[in-house]
């Protein structure tokens, strides 16, 4: 398990289903969440899991990071993807968890070799498909 400058561990589990996402594309989407003092993987997104899907499995009222594997076809038509971390703190969260899932942030996302595009949201018009898609290109 990894520490994190923050006091919080980071569970193998989370390197490992990432580097399933980015290498052998198993999972669409991950979201981990704290637990305990450590950060673990909550829910796996299957290969055809849509955005909408993703962005359901977010809870209303807590934190939680993701990473999302996004497929675009770029102007000149060429297929590309790119890997998204997304910090998730809704406005509605206690103000506890959002101090460490922001103090946790960097520490952890850096246990994530491979992330191309960080998005932070506090809620989900700031994590519109259209933004995604916007970031990506």
């Amino acid at each position: 398990m990894a520490n994190a400058a923050s006091g919080m561990a980071v569970k193998d589990e989370c390197k490992l289903k990432f580097l399933e996402l980015k290498s052998k594309r198993n999972h669409r989407y991950i979201i981990f969440k704290i637990e305990e003092l450590q950060v673990i993987v909550e829910k796996l997104g299957s290969p055809d899991a849509s955005y909408e899907d993703f962005t359901n499995s977010l809870p209303s009222n807590e934190c939680r990071y993701a990473v999302y594997d996004f497929d675009f076809t770029t102007d000149e038509n060429c297929q590309k993807s790119k890997i998204f971390f997304i910090a998730w703190a809704p406005d509605t969260s206690k103000v506890r968890a959002k101090m460490v899932y922001a103090s946790s942030k960097d520490r952890f996302k850096r246990e994530l070799d491979g992330i191309q595009v960080e998005l932070q949201a506090t809620d989900p018009s700031e994590m519109s498909f259209d933004i995604i898609k916007a970031r990506a290109i």
